[in-house]
């Protein structure tokens, strides 16, 4: 299901001149005729979008994408068709990230809302028991028969479905969040996420404009870490279990059906299938596709595709059976 971002405001008339003197771009034509929508992934880009290509694992997404113009470099240029406009940048992402900046210029900005309310809680969420000291953002929605433990804050145009049940001192912005979910006390969801250029003078930072997803029937565990997408979204999937203590990274997308229990670590853009299972301490690399049915066991390190019907154990994690026979 595709949820239109009610997060984030973007500039209007963007033109696709204005992108290339953000990027430092010369060019022979001025494109002051050409009207940019917005930058997204190359997967979920449109014609009036502008995209981008920063490594060769997404060489078949760049084949299916339908913007006609894309951020690249030099080096990959030479899988971008001719049919394609590509704008050549040293750094891709550090080019997306003023890009991204340029089309929302709030984008960088994570400070508490100063207009939280207190006030008229019963009445404007007839079938809502909060507890003490709950502060609300302007419209957000919560269904019927849900509850807000003491403490907690919700920001604005959040939506949390019916019969949820929110603990004390959660934080929750950025987000959409279906039926039937518990979220316990302490959990943060919809920050932005850990995403940076270093610099010898002053590091970058990377705009996060996407949001949390969280599907229906899912258990949130305390002090979980739910960062919000930067330009696709971060999804947990229906039916979900997370344990106490465990980091989602932005952009992380988790199929349905998986048991993921404490201290477990996922670094940003994987994508894990439906029915896995991961055990505590484990730690999951950036980028990775982890098919459905895997087992993982605790403290397992990740760092490559895992497929699926797998079991895996150790670090580098491998399969159970090799493992095991490696360590008699």
């Amino acid at each position: 299901m595709i949820y239109k971002n009610p997060f984030f405001k973007k500039k209007n008339n963007i033109y696709l001149f204005d992108i290339l003197k953000v990027l430092s771009i010369e060019s022979k034509k001025n494109y002051k005729n050409t009207l940019l929508n917005d930058i997204k992934n190359l997967d979920q880009a449109d014609t009036n979008d502008i995209t981008f290509f920063h490594s060769i694992k997404y060489k078949d997404i760049l084949k299916l994408t339908k913007s006609k113009f894309i951020i690249t470099t030099a080096k990959l240029s030479n899988f971008v068709t001719k049919s394609k406009t590509k704008f050549i940048v040293d750094n891709v992402l550090i080019g997306v990230a003023k890009v991204s900046e340029f089309f929302y210029p709030n984008s960088l900005n994570d400070q508490f809302e100063n207009k939280l309310l207190k006030t008229n809680l019963k009445k404007n969420y007839r079938n809502v028991q909060f507890g003490l000291n709950v502060l609300l953002g302007k419209n957000v929605k919560i269904g019927k028969n849900s509850s807000v433990g003491h403490n907690s804050i919700i920001e604005s145009n959040v939506v949390i479905g019916d019969n949820c049940n929110i603990g004390s001192n959660v934080i929750i912005k950025k987000s959409i969040i279906g039926k039937n979910v518990s979220i316990l006390d302490g959990a943060v969801i919809g920050k932005k996420g850990f995403g940076f250029f270093p610099n010898r003078n002053a590091n970058i930072r990377y705009p996060h404009i996407g949001m949390v997803i969280i599907g229906n029937n899912v258990e949130i565990g305390c002090n979980n870490t739910i960062d919000r997408g930067s330009l696709s979204n971060t999804i947990i999937s229906d039916n979900c279990f997370l344990d106490n203590q465990v980091h989602i990274a932005h952009n992380v997308k988790i199929g349905k059906n998986c048991i993921i229990t404490g201290q477990v670590g996922f670094a940003g853009s994987s994508t894990i299938g439906n029915n896995v299972m991961i055990g505590g301490q484990a730690g999951i690399s950036g980028h990775l596709k982890i098919g459905n049915n895997v087992k993982i066991a605790g403290g397992s390190g990740v760092i490559k595709n895992i497929p699926d019907n797998t079991k895996v154990m150790g670090y580098p994690a491998k399969d159970i059976k090799k493992f095991i026979m490696e360590n008699k």
